[in-house]
């Protein structure tokens, strides 16, 4: 009997395993189309990415698949891995089945032509160029929604494929709470004497930028040896195993404040990745838990902990010697307090930690009014510069610091972007928990030493890969499920800090 088990269990990870591999080889070639395949060979890209699609989608719907998840399911000696493995693997399969073939082919190629329209279009900063690629987007992923199905909104289908569970019910009073508890606090800020952040606009050179994110990136615990940082547009974290994760990030060389959070933020998915049991590579107890999760844990060590005075205290005598002219009359306080300034902008991955969130509510109202149908992409600039200046009090005097400032559209990722928010709320409750579990954090971070805190995520969050869902999680490691008031909490003791408030 257990034989037999073994013999079906090994079948379906075989197969598990080919779709991996499949979709891991697509995801080299995405990776390379964004950092350095050529302009010309953009159209063969598409090609090949969506043949890709088409076999990976063959092997992971197929009905000898379908047969061993089935016999598998009903079996009552499975392990506990093997019963999570499948029963996850089961509700994926599903999911799957809905796509016919021809149309994720369709959507994959389409991917490749709106992400090489969206880059055309940032260049020339014409919103017109990218439109027409990205209306066939929208309709694609409408499309989507149907096949898949859903009870109420059809932008549920598809944030369902980023947050298991997840629905506009849910979301939109996440958002009214944003509009409710936070302008109070930037009321305050904004009454209090503005922090000076002009020193960041000197000139730092791209190489010394560079190496001293890579020099944080080591302290934080990222293996250089499984896996490699390089630039590009937007940056991103890809990975095609636990032993092969790749960031990226870009360099201005006039703001030296758009490169090192990114770095960070970026290491923060990356050692995610990098903690993700290898054993299970191709199983969903491989996979990371959300996308929810995966920002819990990028925005916990960009901002809790790369945007707190203690990481300063060891780190910024090191970057004082990296540039010593752009940085000799500044404190490692006054350093901090330009960190965590506060004020409205047009960029969503340069905002604070504060007006971050009305960037994500712009495009989440957007993009759920694009699915619904109640917005065209032809009224999408318009509505994009009224939502900026109603809640940041901004309008994008172009459309590269506008519109066409994320890459997310292009890619299809519609539902996305309220998981930027979710995973900052994760981070906050996270950290709270983290500081009664180790009570000499501060102290160790202060002195360089982020191993312990490192161990606890891998501990908490990495090694469980998809076991449990997002609430689960959040539960097991805190107590209770999320509480948007730990957030809260954590901004008004950081702010008080920086302003005085």
């Amino acid at each position: 009997m257990e034989n037999d088990r073994n013999q079906l269990y090994s079948a379906y990870c075989d197969l598990m395993l080919k779709g991996a591999d499949i979709n891991n080889a697509s995801a080299v070639l995405g990776w390379d189309q964004e950092t350095y395949m050529p302009p010309k060979g953009a159209e063969a890209r598409g090609r090949q990415l969506s043949t890709l699609a088409g076999l990976a989608h063959e092997v992971l719907t197929s009905d000898k698949l379908e047969r061993l998840l089935k016999e598998l399911s009903a079996r009552t000696d499975m392990t506990d891995v093997q019963q999570n493995n499948v029963r996850l693997s089961l509700d994926d399969f599903e999911k799957n089945k809905k796509l016919p073939g021809d149309f994720v082919e369709e959507l994959t190629k389409q991917t490749s032509e709106c992400f090489n329209a969206w880059i055309e279009a940032r260049n020339k900063n014409d919103f017109g160029i990218f439109a027409p690629s990205l209306t066939k987007m929208v309709g694609l992923k409408r499309k989507q929604a149907e096949l898949y199905g859903y009870k109420a909104h059809p932008y549920d289908a598809l944030a369902d494929d980023y947050e298991k569970g997840i629905t506009v019910a849910l979301l939109d009073p996440i958002f009214a709470g944003i509009r409710e508890q936070l302008p109070p606090i930037l009321a305050k800020i904004k009454a209090a004497p503005q922090v000076d952040d002009s020193f960041f606009d000197r000139h730092f050179p791209k190489q010394q930028q560079w190496d001293f994110g890579i020099e944080v990136m080591k302290r934080m615990g990222f293996d250089f040896d499984a896996g490699r940082q390089d630039y590009s547009e937007h940056p991103f974290t890809t990975s095609f195993a636990p032993s092969d994760v790749r960031l990226t990030t870009r360099v201005d060389e006039n703001n030296y404040a758009s490169m090192l959070w990114s770095c960070i933020h970026e290491c923060g998915h990356g050692l995610y990745e990098q903690g993700l049991p290898g054993d299970q590579y191709g199983q969903p107890l491989g996979q990371a838990a959300s996308l929810g999760i995966h920002e819990s844990q990028s925005r916990i060590w960009e901002n809790c902990i790369g945007r707190g005075l203690d990481f300063w205290k060891f780190f910024y005598p090191k970057l004082q010697a990296q540039f010593p002219q752009q940085l000799a009359d500044i404190t490692a306080e006054a350093f901090f307090k330009a960190a965590n300034k506060v004020e409205p902008s047009l960029v969503r991955t340069e905002a604070d930690e504060l007006t971050y969130h009305f960037h994500v509510m712009i495009r989440y109202e957007i993009e759920k009014q694009l699915i619904e149908g109640s917005l065209e992409v032809k009224d999408l600039r318009n509505k994009w510069n009224q939502l900026y200046q109603q809640y940041l009090g901004v309008t994008p005097p172009d459309d590269k610091s506008g519109v066409l400032q994320d890459v997310h559209w292009s890619h299809g990722s519609f539902g996305y972007f309220p998981t930027y928010t979710l995973g900052s709320f994760y981070a906050a409750q996270f950290y709270a928990q983290v500081q009664k579990d180790i009570p000499g954090l501060l102290q160790q971070v202060a002195t360089g030493d982020l191993k312990e805190f490192l161990q606890w995520l891998r501990e908490k969050v990495h090694i469980h890969g998809r076991r449990y869902t997002s609430e689960e999680l959040c539960e097991r490691i805190t107590g209770q499920k999320l509480d948007p008031s730990f957030f809260i909490r954590y901004a008004v003791a950081k702010y008080k800090d920086v302003y005085g408030i």
